[in-house]
């Protein structure tokens, strides 16, 4: 097939001799571990917020407050376009790319508890700056805090969540993930529908209850427990054995115990786990999981509805309130998709959902185009049932994005790399989809204000590309032991090509 990579579980290594049980023990330690989502999802929901209140307007940009209430004779698409207001956005994400390989380290020697603690420390002090600031310096060095905690965070949750999961059920745990990044963006559309109307300083309760999400995740951090597979990668073999058997419920974890030190063993013949992401054998993952798919979904533009929906809504002429009130909406789409998500892509797998949510994505972002290139501009208001209509069509794409780039954006990749380069590899994922969102933070208002209703159509273009890299490219993962995903690339129809036969890797670990 095409596709390739429908591989049977079953067939490969030691799979078939794992058990495992669902215990309080397992549930607790993901459902706390994943609270590290909040973060990000706060933040992403309460940015764009602030950023269409008149009173932050006034106090920081008050050249884009003038310019929102102005009559111009441009056309409304450029009521926002201000590069110092999107770098108060998309600085946070620079600061996230960078710190996430120092988070590399920390996670690789200490685990991926320690990355969440240090995580949600910066976050928390990054928020009170936020609350606090008096100029735009303080605002950014705020953000940049926040960005710090949220690459840490980004990079350990992901991983931690993947590696505390039993194969079968990785999809559905790993997404907890995007679940509480969604109930975050919800929780803060919700505050900045309230804070709105608190002059002149409800701005400042909005990021300054960011606080809440750190303090939850740095309790969450120093509550659960390390994983099996850091533990034994620092050599604490018994309590890595111990903590298996807690979380799978059974003492019969002998098959993938044994798994998990042959993979430790080889980890620790690695010299520089970055240069070998580059090596034949891990270059299928490093081009889908640590490139592609976190570039791809910055791509889908989702992000910046997300970052923008108040933004999006005003400039389409809806009042402050009602914007806001709109973003809650986009936000309730996504916590469904999620749940969606989480209970199906264990049972119709990974590739399914790409597959379908983008050919929906494409409609919703054609559609937008169409409705914008007849109905808007030049100073023209649009109708109510034209407002419904574009509402509606947004709802429908985070609807779709929700249940396939949101989730599987992350759970994709921290399922495709062994253990030795783990780490390593997340740190590149999560640095190239923060260099993508601040891309696409930084310039979205520009190009609305430059190319239109075409965004959406770029857009719309973009996920044709994405789709049938899945198509073609991307093996389905569900219910595949995370330490024998690489068998898939030697079985697919294309990458078998590409993976080499071991010789590369033992020369430039120093094997003869």
């Amino acid at each position: 097939m095409a596709g390739g990579g429908f591989t049977d579980a079953g067939t490969l290594k030691r799979a078939n001799l794992y058990e495992y049980k669902i215990t309080w023990y397992f549930i607790f330690s993901c459902i706390v571990g994943a609270l590290g989502g909040s973060l990000f999802g706060y933040d992403l929901g309460v940015s764009g917020g602030v950023t269409s209140m008149d009173d932050f307007l006034i106090e920081f940009f008050p050249q884009v407050y003038e310019r929102k209430h102005a009559h111009m004779q441009e056309t409304d698409y450029c009521k926002y376009d201000d590069q110092m207001l999107t770098l108060f956005t998309s600085s946070l994400y620079f600061a996230a790319l960078v710190s996430t390989f120092g988070a590399s380290s920390l996670t690789k020697k200490k685990g991926k508890r320690a990355s969440i603690v240090a995580g949600s420390i910066s976050f928390f002090i990054g928020a009170v700056m936020n609350a606090s600031a008096v100029n735009i310096s303080m605002l950014i060095v705020g953000r940049v805090l926040l960005g710090v905690g949220i690459g840490f965070g980004n990079q350990a949750v992901p991983l931690y969540l993947s590696e505390m999961a039993p194969a079968k059920v990785r999809g559905a745990v790993n997404q907890l993930f995007q679940l509480t990044t969604c109930l975050g963006i919800l929780v803060a559309n919700f505050v900045n529908y309230a804070t709105e109307k608190i002059h002149p300083w409800g701005w400042r309760l909005s990021l300054g209850l960011a606080t809440v999400p750190a303090t939850v995740m740095f309790i969450g951090g120093l509550l659960c427990p390390e994983t099996p597979n850091s533990l034994v990668e620092q050599g604490k073999m018994d309590e890595g054995r111990k903590v298996l058997e807690r979380v799978r419920g059974t003492s019969n974890v002998d098959a993938e115990f044994e798994d998990l030190v042959d993979a430790s063993r080889e980890a620790q013949t690695i010299k520089n786990p970055f240069q070998n992401l580059l090596l034949k054998k891990n270059r299928p993952q490093f081009i889908i999981g640590a490139l592609a798919i976190p570039a791809f979904q910055q791509l889908t533009g989702n992000n910046s509805i997300l970052f923008y929906a108040p933004v999006i809504f005003q400039t389409l002429g809806f009042g402050s309130g009602a914007s806001l009130y709109a973003s809650v909406i986009t936000s309730v789409a996504l916590v469904l998709a999620t749940l969606i998500s989480m209970f199906y892509v264990d049972k119709f797998g990974r590739r399914a959902f790409f597959l379908e949510a983008g050919a929906e994505m494409f409609l919703c972002m054609v559609a937008t185009a169409v409705v914008l290139a007849l109905e808007f501009g030049k100073d023209k208001e649009l109708s109510f049932g034209v407002s419904i209509f574009l509402v509606i069509i947004i709802f429908m794409f985070v609807l779709a994005y929700g249940r396939s780039w949101g989730p599987l954006g992350w759970l994709v990749p921290s399922e495709l790399f062994p253990l030795e380069i783990r780490s390593a590899a997340q740190s590149v994922v999560v640095c190239v989809n923060m260099i993508f969102t601040a891309i696409v933070a930084q310039f979205f208002l520009a190009s609305l204000c430059h190319l239109k209703y075409g965004i959406f159509l770029l857009f719309g273009g973009l996920i044709v590309v994405m789709s049938c890299f899945v198509f073609f490219l991307l093996p389905e993962t569900k219910q595949v032991p995370i330490e024998e995903i690489y068998l898939l690339f030697e079985k697919h129809w294309f990458w078998k090509k590409i993976v080499g036969d071991g010789k590369e890797e033992r020369k430039l670990n120093g094997h003869a």
